[in-house]
Order: structure tokens, then C-alpha cells, then sequence
């Protein structure tokens, strides 16, 4: 995969789990709180925080791609989607389906957020000498 599609998958796909977030925080403040006891929000409230963080990480990514014409930035965002979706999937599932033993999944996602900041930091310190592209074109 080129840097160029990397970069443009990476920013579509976190900016529609960043809104997705917005969203889902909008509802559960709305509607689930009034149905969900505070434990079980609690829940719920850290998997769309963490929805949204890491949506926006995918967007960093993605730009950190295009910028340095390099396409190894994008396996972080990549670890960032997989882990949304073990991470923030599985308390999903544990507030509003009360599925339980989803619990046991929650830690492969966080385990692929630290993956992917780590990827990130490294791409971006061993990407210091090079030169950014001059401009980033779509």
C-alpha cells in the first residue's frame, strides 16, 4: 500500500470513528444514563473516550504518512483500528449487551493502542532527519 492510500484510508476511517465517538457520547449521556446503573456507564463513557482518542490518532497517522511520503506511519493507525475494535467493541458489549466475559478481550485491544503509540513514536523519531514533504497535496 502506497503512503498515498494509507494516508487517505487512514484519515476517512478516523474521522468516522472520532464522529462515530462524538456520537455514541452524545447517546449514552442521553439515553443510557437514565437506563444504565453508573458502574456500567462508567464503562461504557471509557469505550467512547477511548473511541475517540484513538480515531484521532488514526487521522495522526494518516498525516504522518502523507507528510513523510512513508507508509510505515500507517501500521499504527492500523493498530490503532484494531484496537478500537477488540478494545472499545468489547466494553461496548460488556455495557450494553452484558456479555461479561467480553471483559477478557478489552486488554489485546489496549495491548494494540500501545503497539500502535509506540509504532508511531518510533516511525516519527526515526523519520526526524528526513524532510517532510513540501506540502501536503491530496
Amino acid at each position: 500500500m502506497t503512503s498515498e492510500t494509507a494516508c487517505r484510508h487512514l484519515l476517512l476511517l478516523g474521522s468516522i470513528v472520532a464522529g462515530l465517538a462524538v456520537a455514541a457520547g452524545a447517546f449514552g449521556a442521553h439515553m443510557l444514563k437514565p437506563i444504565l446503573d453508573p458502574a456500567t456507564l462508567a464503562v461504557y463513557d471509557t469505550a467512547a473516550r477511548y473511541q475517540l482518542y484513538h480515531g484521532i490518532g488514526m487521522v495522526l497517522a494518516g498525516l504522518a504518512a502523507r507528510l513523510y511520503d512513508e507508509a510505515r506511519f500507517a501500521v499504527a493507525g492500523w493498530m490503532f483500528a484494531v484496537g478500537t475494535l477488540l478494545f472499545c467493541g468489547s466494553l461496548y458489549g460488556v455495557a450494553l449487551l452484558g456479555i461479561r466475559w467480553l471483559g477478557a478481550v478489552t486488554p489485546f485491544g489496549g495491548l494494540a493502542f500501545m503497539i500502535g503509540w509506540g509504532l508511531l513514536g518510533w516511525r516519527g523519531w526515526t523519520s526526524a532527519g528526513k524532510s517532510p514533504r513540501a506540502g501536503c497535496h491530496p
